[in-house]
């Protein structure tokens, strides 16, 4: 089916070019007129949080939202007229807004909490009815500009708040630069301009439909504001390298006398299905976060396999259109003097061939020197600590850092992650108990201040805040959290009959993060366990499958290790803007394990598939290494260079875990690049010889043959012809 569509596309690349030139502009019409807003729900299923903000919406509808905090800082008094006369007509503009409900300000009755003890520092508290995510970006930025009124006006205002951070935090075109080193390392590798612009045209196509889509998405299903930054992330690295891929077999094959539509065909026959393969791992691995049921994941799950589906049909049909117009012109508009592409022939008097050898003459010196790395890399990953960013991780320039600042040098850190308490009964008794119970939480360690208990419109239900001594992320705020829900609250309802449920955005990140840690072993598991099952069907040796299992899972958590240490701040962090320790969202090494799972795969399938090849041909495993990685490495380094700046320019967005996810995977798209596939698969290969295709025979039989490169229509220029062994059990060829 694969060389049909090819070929089709081919012939009829008019049609294919403006077919998907049509399907760009109707996907991003669609997506700006029927397209949904980005939302979050950062809630973990069944957890006590969840529950506290259920009940708040039910009992509580006022104040079932999040809050914008306005903070004032001014030397002469935050209650006073001069500084009042410039505020109160903020403050009246601010409860004009939409989905405000009210404005507690610090000269209120009820706002004297709200003024530091000197009175230079104080707050006001704008009540919304929505979450912070949901909240309009045009009116949170209406609040940013009444701020800089303020300041203008002589005082000093900064705002904080998930409302104001979503306005703020926009996108500075992460791409960009990132497109544009690709591009150059495509010149480089391929030392052609229109070489180089077909994998970015097939990528950028692509990717310009799955974004699209994923705004179609958000109609259907809570697509957070980040999701299409990690889809554009993974679309643009996967769709360049797999034209790469494809482009590159196209050149060779041209180079050893076919025709370009021959070339074409010969290119999609073999590389295309291991592209096919590779697509659908990265989509199955993606899609394997829908088992961590967290309900924003699998908004970022379906935006990213939409893109990626995309990615994946464009390379199939609109780039064989594309090589159609290029012709044997792809070495055009080239670098003068550049070398021109030879035939598949492995070059064994190149750099790649002779750093084979030498690994291979000193296997265990070569290993070790591997494994020294990746334990150096991995020691870091004992100081990772979960958890959520907070504005405290902000760049200082954003106003959300200053507010968090401000409240923490007028209040204490605790301020920035309150506790809320929800008790409710169905009658008057809700509101004792909290009276009661609020003696009891005063006199709890850790415990810096407890709030008057508020009771709803029919006294049914009440309120309480609590603020914690240490800030949002300090250990001793989570075991705070802890001994009130398992002892302090149990012991002062117990008999009364009355239902407390502890919630708040500090309580809610920890439930989630406590969630996602619980089943993260188990989807790990599983994903390790389908990728020994594929590479067994593929390569038919337990040992090659034991091996990369191994080596693709300490390569993932070597990122880890560079994740944690970026995380820790310090000389490290500070190179990527992150200037304080941040604590690293539980969701990140999901995802990170999700996408690498399919991209490591990528590589090796790509250069197993070569060894294996070249060990059918000459029965050599030494020698079947070398030649296999002297045919892939030029094309196995420029694909991970092209990863790693595609990933590596989201280092420069403002939030900060679309900064670790950058880091992560640009790390573990080098580790595995280098120390994993230049360094440790030659050596381990040459230490198990021919045993490195042992597969026993029951499990040869049990296991179907999945076939991804498919037989080559020719025998490769200088080498003879050599038939696999036939297969003994049935065989899936993908793309066949």
């Amino acid at each position: 089916m694969l060389r049909q569509i090819t070929s089709w596309s081919f012939r009829h690349r008019v049609i294919v070019v403006v077919a998907w030139i049509v399907a760009l502009v109707a996907f991003n019409i669609a997506a700006m007129v029927f397209g949904g807003q980005p939302r979050q729900d950062y809630l973990a299923p069944g957890t006590e949080s969840t529950a506290a903000v259920a009940l708040l919406t039910e009992r509580f509808p006022d104040y079932s939202g999040d809050t914008v905090t306005v903070v004032i800082d001014d030397k002469r008094g935050v209650t006073s007229p001069e500084v009042r006369q410039v505020l109160e007509p903020m403050v009246t503009e601010l409860k004009g807004l939409p989905h405000v409900t009210g404005v507690t300000a610090p000269w209120d009755a009820t706002g004297a909490a709200q003024v530091s003890a000197d009175g230079s520092i104080g707050y006001a508290v704008v009540q919304l009815d929505v979450p912070g995510s949901r909240y309009p970006v045009d009116a949170a930025s209406q609040m940013i500009d009444a701020s800089e009124a303020a300041n203008a006006a002589g005082v000093h205002v900064e705002l904080g708040g998930q409302a104001i951070s979503s306005a703020e935090n926009g996108s500075l075109g992460s791409e960009i630069p990132g497109l544009v080193v690709a591009a150059l390392i495509l010149f480089i590798a391929f030392g052609s301009l229109i070489a180089m612009g077909l994998p970015l045209a097939t990528a950028l196509v692509g990717v310009g439909i799955g974004m699209a889509g994923g705004t179609l998405l958000a109609r259907l299903v809570s697509v957070p504001d980040w999701a299409s930054s990690v889809a554009l992330m993974i679309g643009l690295g996967v769709g360049i390298d797999y034209a790469l891929l494809i482009l590159t077999r196209y050149r060779s094959e041209l180079a050893g006398g076919h025709d370009p539509r021959s070339a074409t065909s010969i290119a999609m026959a073999t590389a295309g299905r291991s592209v096919v393969f590779a697509g659908i791992t990265v989509v199955i691995s993606l899609l394997g976060m829908l088992t961590m049921n967290q309900p924003y994941v699998a908004g970022v799950a379906f935006s990213a396999v939409f893109t990626v589906i995309a990615v994946l049909l464009a390379t199939l049909t609109l780039l064989p259109a594309l090589i159609g117009f290029a012709g044997r012109n792809i070495d055009r508009l080239g670098l003068p003097r550049r070398r021109r592409a030879q035939g598949d022939v492995p070059d064994r008097k190149g750099f790649w061939f002779n750093w084979s050898r030498s690994v291979q003459r000193r296997p265990v010196v070569a290993g070790l020197a591997g494994l020294a790395v990746l334990t150096v890399l991995i020691l870091p990953v004992f100081g990772l600590k979960l958890g959520f960013p907070d504005a405290g991780n902000d760049a200082e320039s954003t106003t959300t850092r200053q507010a968090y600042d401000l409240i923490t040098e007028g209040f204490g850190p605790g301020v920035n992650g309150t506790f809320v308490l929800v008790a409710d009964r169905g009658d008057g008794r809700a509101v004792a108990v909290l009276d009661e119970l609020a003696d009891d939480l005063r006199a709890t360690t850790g415990v810096a201040a407890v709030s008057p208990v508020v009771p709803n419109a029919d006294g049914s239900a009440a309120v309480i805040t609590v603020v914690p001594v240490g800030s949002p992320q300090d250990d001793e705020t989570i075991d705070l959290l802890a001994t009130l829900r398992d002892t302090v609250v149990p012991q002062a309802v117990d008999g009364t009959g009355v239902s407390v449920s502890i919630g708040g955005l500090t309580a809610a990140n920890a439930d989630q993060t406590q969630s996602i840690a619980s089943r993260l072993p188990i989807f790990i598991g599983a994903v390790i366990g389908l990728s020994f099952l594929l590479l067994l069907a593929v390569f038919r040796s337990v040992p090659v499958a034991v091996k990369a299992g191994v080596l693709n899972l300490l390569s993932i958590i070597a990122a880890y290790g560079v994740v944690s240490l970026a995380a820790q701040g310090g000389w490290f962090g500070s190179l990527f803007g992150i200037t304080t320790p941040t604590p690293i969202p539980a969701f990140i090494p999901m995802m990170m394990f999700a996408i690498l799972f399919g991209l490591s795969m990528d590589y090796e399938v790509f250069l197993l598939s070569r060894i294996r090849e070249e060990y059918l041909r000459t029965k050599d495993t030494s020698l079947a290494v070398a030649d296999g990685i002297a045919s892939t490495a030029k094309v196995i380094t420029a694909a991970a260079l092209i990863m790693t700046v595609v990933f590596g320019a989201f280092v420069f967005d403002d939030q900060v875990f679309l900064k670790i996810i950058g880091i992560g995977m640009a790390a573990a798209v080098i580790i595995d690049a280098t120390v994993i596939r230049l360094l440790l698969v030659p050596a381990v290969m040459q230490l198990l010889g021919d045993r490195a295709w042992w597969m026993p025979g029951w499990l040869d039989r049990a296991i179907p043959v999945l076939d991804i490169e498919g037989p080559a229509s020719h025998p490769a220029a200088g080498r003879p012809e050599v038939s696999a062994p036939a297969a003994t059990t049935p065989t899936i060829t993908i793309g066949a």
